[in-house]
């Protein structure tokens, strides 16, 4: 039992490391640090794309020679965006703590039963998060992670920020019952 505890208290330290190491051996081999934010924007230039809408006079089309549109892809970027899903997905069937769940009991308690309601929250929640992260210059994996290591004074700035609007909309979006 005490080993295990020890392991558990050193899990995010462990991992923390090897996540620096991931993103040591990303620059050396590659020049690329963490992020994802540009990955979305670039998904929905492609969807535009496809559709037939022509954009490409607008200035977001035009930035970088085009390497924030559809265009750019496949890239590092989306290959990491979908090892995040795949990655967690893995990780949780290897260690039995996966399962479905169709609505967390905390949201439930605070909202109800609607899964066409969590459903709307949550595409609001994520427009909401992807304009706070394009207005931030990016995500918090790319703040997070990489411009920290970097000490970016704008990046310790965001990723400040990130905690406060999230633990500011956890109170108000939990305040009911205490949960949060």
């Amino acid at each position: 039992m005490e080993h295990n505890n020890f392991l558990q208290r050193w899990r995010p330290y462990v991992f923390g490391a090897l996540a620096g190491l991931l993103l040591t051996a990303s620059v050396a081999t590659t020049g690329q640090f963490f992020g994802t934010s540009t990955t979305f924007p670039r998904m929905a230039t492609l969807v535009v794309d496809i559709v037939g809408i022509d954009l490409s006079e607008t200035y977001f089309y035009q930035v970088r020679d085009g390497s924030l549109t559809g265009s750019s892809f496949p890239n590092w970027q989306l290959l990491f965006v979908i090892g995040i899903g795949l990655g967690a997905l893995l990780a949780a069937k290897a260690s039995g703590t996966f399962k479905r769940e169709e609505l967390p009991q905390m949201w439930v308690d605070q909202f109800g039963p609607s899964t066409r309601k969590r459903a709307l929250y949550s595409l609001g929640g994520g427009i909401l998060a992807m304009v706070g992260a394009r207005m931030a210059g990016g995500c918090p994996s790319g703040h997070g992670v990489s411009g920290v290591s970097q000490l970016g004074i704008s990046s310790l700035v965001a990723v400040a920020m990130f905690f406060i609007g999230g633990i500011l909309t956890a109170r108000v979006l939990y305040r009911k019952g205490g949960v949060a």
